[in-house]
This record gives C-alpha cells, structure tokens and sequence, in this order.
C-alpha cells in the first residue's frame, strides 16, 4: 500500500460519503429517525455511528484514547452531521498528508473502545477506516430502500473511478 493508494481511497471515502449524505438530506426528520431494525437502527444512527468512528481513529494516531462514540440525538438532521464531518475532514486529510511514505508503514500501538490493546500500522487503519465507510454505507442504501426513499447515486469504488477518469479525460 502506498501513500498514493491511501490518499485515493479516502478521497473515495469522502466522495461517496458526500452521495450518502445527499441522498438522506432527502428524508423526512420521520425517516430519517425511524427504527429499521438494522445494526444502527435509523439511517441517522448508523451515519453518526460512522462520523464518530472516523473520529475516533483520528484520536488514536494522535495518541488520544477515546472514549465513546457520538451520541446519535445530537445531530438531529443531516445538516448538523454534514457540518461535523466538514469539521473533521480536513483533519484526517491533512494528517495522511504528514505521514507520507515512510509515515504510513509505522505502526501504532492503541486501545479499542473495550479496551484491548491492538498494534496496527496507519496504512492498515485508513483502510479500514474506508473499508469501514464501505460496509455502512451499503447498509444506509438498503435502508433507504425500505424507506421507499430514493437510494443515493452509485457508491461503488469503479464509478469513482470512471468519473475520476472522465473528469481528467481519460
């Protein structure tokens, strides 16, 4: 894995993270808050569920143990998640840059929020962290589904790429 890849990745993270949230920013504040039975059961818990876990491992390549996660009734709409991403974001983006090549080989010994003790090196936590993104948001698309709402724009890793490649003319 290279600096490179992971720099790509999570900029697909972010691209379809951003399709997920427009794709809620269409739901009632009823829809978005109903019980789907899921492993988060509204969109809006399972969306914070992923914010939060971003942010956490955030914390932990900055040697911050945290905590907990977000609390889902303090980000009531979209909006108010969507402004808290647009807050960490450039965080996370701004730290993979500092670690470059040599950086994202190192290994980084960190706590679970259960508290077992892990060793991991950073190439291998964006990954996950973007993998992560990956799973939830398939789940978020079903639940919109079973809404009856409308399911984002495609979230695959290869229409990224084609409009990555259409975008730079290839």
């Amino acid at each position: 894995m290279t600096h490179a890849d992971l720099t790509m990745m999570l900029e697909f993270h972010y691209w379809a993270r951003t399709r997920i949230l427009d794709a809620a920013a269409a739901l009632t504040p009823e829809q978005y808050t109903r019980d789907l039975g899921s492993a988060f059961p509204p969109v809006r818990d399972t969306l914070v569920h992923l914010c939060s876990a971003e942010w956490n491992w955030y914390l932990r390549w900055h040697k911050e143990a945290p905590a907990s996660m977000f609390d889902p009734g303090g980000y009531p709409d979209v909006q108010a998640l969507r402004a808290r991403w647009a807050e960490q974001e450039p965080k996370l983006r701004a730290f993979l840059v500092s670690l470059g090549d040599a950086g994202i080989q190192e290994r980084l010994e960190y706590k679970s929020l259960d508290g077992r003790s892990h060793v991991s090196a950073f190439w291998e936590m964006f990954l996950h962290v973007v993998n992560h993104g990956t799973y939830h948001r398939g789940q978020v698309q079903t639940m919109f589904r079973q809404l009856g709402a409308t399911p984002s724009k495609s979230v695959d890793l290869i229409t990224y790429f084609h409009e990555r490649n259409a975008a730079a003319g290839l």
